[in-house]
């Protein structure tokens, strides 16, 4: 498949009638449209999504979304109520817009829509969430790997009944700091690499011990909180038994570690513990391709509505409205613009690597022969596309198809940062070294450990003074000296004896 969808059938489909005229929506216009988007997205584009479920929701209801960091169902904890208020107040003083839709990685496929929106602007959440982001969320290995998108729903729903539970039964303050030292180590909650073998093993023996407990606690939800039999002493000697070789470190994930095999931690709070991390890995997919998910949807949702168009079923003024919302989305300001933050449009970015792939696909240079020699001139397009939606996360995609051509677009260049000079040097220019050099950097810059300090428990002393020997990997990103301490301080909560922290690197 080339270009657009074929003159011929187009042509056959200009006699359909309009699916709606005008900005105003409802539901009936919803389920015609969406009729439409699917045949397109399912039929023509090949698109393999879950089961959609879309809600249109009040302004007010998508602060709550927002608050709950998108989540349909969360725990109650009072930064989601500060978030809340904190949002409506820039909302309302019109410092702040909303989001047209909010989509969840789940199954079914949970999106939500303004009910301020029109319905031109209903028609491109439909096409960019519920089928955009939904064939982005089923097939990238990434999400694949790390989420179970059949069972967060339900996962939800127990960490909030448990949380509330808890919190009955232990006292709202007991719950919350065990809560707020673990939020502030969610980034330190994560498992970024494949793990071995054998705690694969101990994982998926986890995993099904998991899915027991939780079908327990929505039968009998006073279950699955433990009683107040067993001392401190007793957990202790629980911990005695574990040997060092046993705790397999270094351990990149340090809730993990706590969770496991912390001195102090009743039953009840290794479960609060598990769930901050599960709802913290959950969303590690989303960090590793922020720009590949939204450049997919935008790429999607520009397609479609063209498609929409070229069949007559919507008109040039409905299309004019999306392209208008479209281009918002996707504009990428100058550097010296007052309303660039410095950073590259993701949006951006990802609509304009997918666009510049089908160009090469089916218009390449002699340029884009020699760069990418397995796909220019293919006609491929619509396949390459889904491949690297399957098989790529930001820093790959970037690495793989980032072209001379669309580096020249948004006249990237590289400089080379150095705390030792009073100047940026320019490392890296329009040429055939410096778009290797710029690529690279890039890529290197979607890494999300960049932005995130790396902590490794080294080392914990179980038998004797109990002392946790924590690694800061200093190359990766600075830990502030005020920061240092507050982690220090949430970690001894959770750990109960001293922590010391070392650094690496430079």
């Amino acid at each position: 498949m080339t270009g657009r969808m074929s003159a011929s059938s187009t042509t056959a489909w200009r006699q359909r009638p309009l699916l709606f005229e005008g900005g105003e929506w409802d539901f009936a216009k919803l389920e015609r449209t969406y009729a439409a988007i699917e045949e397109i997205a399912v039929d023509q584009l090949g698109l393999d999504v879950f089961h959609n479920q879309i809600e249109v929701i009040s302004s007010e209801q998508m602060l709550d979304a927002y608050s709950s960091t998108g989540l349909p169902v969360n725990y109650g904890h009072w930064s989601f109520g500060k978030r809340f208020v904190r949002d409506e107040a820039m909302y309302r003083k019109g410092y702040q817009g909303l989001a047209y839709e909010i989509v969840i990685n789940s199954d079914p496929c949970i999106s939500y829509y303004m009910e301020e929106n029109s319905m031109p602007m209903q028609t491109l959440v439909l096409a960019h969430a519920a089928f955009g982001h939904n064939h982005f969320f089923k097939n990238n290995q990434v999400f694949q790997e790390w989420t179970d998108a059949s069972s967060i729903l339900d996962y939800l729903e127990f960490a909030r009944r448990y949380v509330a539970a808890c919190e009955e039964r232990h006292g709202v303050t007991a719950v919350e700091g065990v809560l707020d030292a673990a939020h502030a180590l969610m980034d330190q909650g994560l498992f970024r690499t494949p793990r071995r073998n054998k705690r694969d093993q101990d994982l998926n023996t986890q995993q099904a011990n998991r899915a027991a407990h939780e079908e327990r606690a929505f039968r009998d939800l006073w279950r699955t909180l433990p009683s107040d039999s067993g001392t401190s002493d007793e957990r202790s000697a629980r911990i005695d038994e574990v040997p060092v070789a046993d705790l397999d470190l270094p351990e990149e994930n340090l809730l993990y570690f706590l969770e496991k095999h912390s001195p102090r931690l009743d039953e009840w709070e290794r479960e609060l513990l598990r769930i901050v991390r599960v709802i913290s890995q959950y969303f590690y997919p989303q960090r590793l391709t922020k720009m590949m998910n939204e450049g997919c949807a935008c790429f999607v949702h520009y397609a479609i509505a063209h498609e929409l168009f070229d069949r007559g079923q919507i008109t040039e003024g409905t299309l004019f409205e999306i392209l208008y919302h479209h281009t918002n989305v996707v504009f990428q300001p100058d550097f010296d613009d007052p309303r660039s933050d410095g950073s590259i449009n993701p949006y951006a970015l990802g609509f304009g690597m997918m666009q510049d792939i089908k160009r090469i696909c089916v218009e390449p240079t002699e340029e884009d022969r020699a760069w990418f020699p397995d796909i220019a001139g293919s006609g491929e397009w619509l396949q390459v596309l889904k491949d690297a939606w399957a098989d790529h996360r930001d820093e790959s995609f970037v690495r793989q198809f980032l072209s001379p051509k669309l580096i020249r677009d948004f006249r990237f260049f590289a400089l080379t940062d150095d705390s030792r000079l009073d100047h940026y040097p320019v490392n890296a220019i329009h040429d055939a070294q410096g778009y290797e050099r710029i690529r690279n950097a890039l890529a290197d810059s979607f890494d999300p450990s960049a932005g995130i300090a790396e902590l490794h428990v080294t080392g914990a002393d179980l038998r004797g003074d109990r002392r946790l020997q924590l690694e800061h990997q200093q190359h990766l990103a600075d830990l502030a000296a005020n920061e240092r301490d507050d982690v220090l301080e949430y970690v001894r909560s959770l750990w109960g004896f001293d922590v010391e922290l070392s650094s690496t690197g430079g």
